[in-house]
């Protein structure tokens, strides 16, 4: 039986496991997937030295970036992310382990914003910057919206909260919320930017699939603005991660 599995902390509210287990289920297909809630990413040693039926892993919450310092091998496409969310194991005849890195979030993410857009959706916020951010930023890029990073904290690269103005929203109708806030069982908080500058012309995009609308989406939704909850993001990035495991080598 092959083995698939998920890495992070915590990991209470992963889908993952529900998924892919359902999926072999209907399928027929002779594999378990397991949640591998580990405290710090130097522990994905011991899955990897203690699991030989391994045959992949998904990434979340926190080690996205931290992760990949110990893969063999990372895709170009998630190099220049800065991010992993699928990591590839093989095992080779010398006994060794081989783990390679692949960003299945930027392919979930497109797919699902794409219809969306607009000819007047030209920029964006991008709310957050962990690892999840980093995947959206480059698909937005490839998509041809400008996008800005916005932080709680000074960090290089991005603006803080309190620098969004109504006249920015005029400019940056597309946003999306890349951080825990408003996630289950946190139902009552939302990014702090000023919803009564949202119109119909924006677009409000939220990662988050628990609740199925966040306060966030749903105070846009009262000023007109489209909105979108992150459910068919993760069930895109889930099935291109199911064929990044079941790839034929080259």
């Amino acid at each position: 039986m092959r083995k698939f599995g998920i890495i992070g902390y915590p990991l209470g509210h992963s889908f993952s496991p529900g998924f892919f287990n359902e999926k072999f289920k209907n399928e027929g297909i002779d594999a378990i997937y397991e949640k591998y809630e580990i405290p710090v990413v130097t522990d994905l040693q011991g899955i990897i030295d203690y699991t030989p039926e391994l045959c992949g892993l998904n990434v979340t919450i926190p080690y996205k970036e931290k992760v990949m310092s110990y893969l063999d091998t990372i895709s170009p496409e998630a190099r220049a992310i800065g991010a992993v969310n699928v990591i590839r194991v093989s095992h080779k005849e010398n006994g060794k382990t081989y783990l390679e890195g692949f960003n299945s979030d930027v392919i979930g993410f497109s797919l699902s914003i794409k219809p969306m857009l607009m000819p007047h959706h030209k920029k964006a916020l991008i709310l957050g910057t962990g690892g999840a951010s980093k995947a959206v930023n480059y698909a937005l890029h490839q998509l041809g919206l400008e996008t800005v990073f916005v932080s709680r904290s000074q960090k290089n690269g991005t603006i803080q909260y309190e620098q969004i103005t109504p006249e920015m929203l005029t400019e940056y109708n597309v946003i999306v919320n890349c951080t825990p806030c408003g996630m289950s069982p946190h139902f009552d908080e939302c990014p702090n930017i000023p919803y009564d500058a949202i119109t119909n012309k924006h677009l409000l995009y939220d990662l988050i699939y628990n609740p199925d609308e966040t306060l966030f989406l749903k105070r846009g939704r009262k000023q007109g603005a489209k909105t979108k909850n992150g459910l068919e993001m993760l069930l895109l990035q889930a099935e291109a991660g199911w064929d990044i495991w079941n790839r034929t080598e080259k």
